[in-house]
């Protein structure tokens, strides 16, 4: 018996099993309770684009956490009558949102709105 390493093999040692502290055999009821995890978690999140973000700077316009809830739970429900594209309107604030991906592309007060048309929305959601 020869102790050289042939390539490929990292030892010649003795090897026993790899053990962690999670499971491997999960079941099919967990890894569903895991994915369902991730997508709420998702859902709870609203970002918002670098133009957005730019603009909502510009104009002195600035969200509260509660706000930004209001405004998430509204995204909730424009993707529940399967919106894509949607104006959200919140107080004198309008942003055009991007429901799929749950982030806000571009956002205006009450002086930019006036005499502005919005295009290719298919949804408008008033959040009180």
């Amino acid at each position: 018996m020869s102790d050289r390493m042939l390539v490929g093999h990292l030892s010649t040692g003795i090897t026993g099993p790899i053990q962690g502290n999670r499971s491997v055999n999960r079941t099919k009821q967990e890894v569903a309770d895991t994915a369902s995890f991730r997508e709420v978690l998702s859902r709870q999140q609203l970002k918002f684009s670098h133009h957005a973000e730019q603009r909502l700077q510009q104009r002195g316009i600035e969200l509260l956490p509660d706000q930004l809830t209001r405004i998430a739970d509204a995204v909730d429900q424009a993707a529940a009558k399967g919106a894509k594209d949607s104006l959200v309107l919140f107080r004198d604030i309008a942003m055009i949102v991007n429901v799929p991906n749950r982030t806000v592309v571009t956002a205006m007060d009450g002086q930019s709105m006036k005499e502005h048309i919005f295009t290719q929305i298919d949804s408008a959601v008033v959040v009180v």
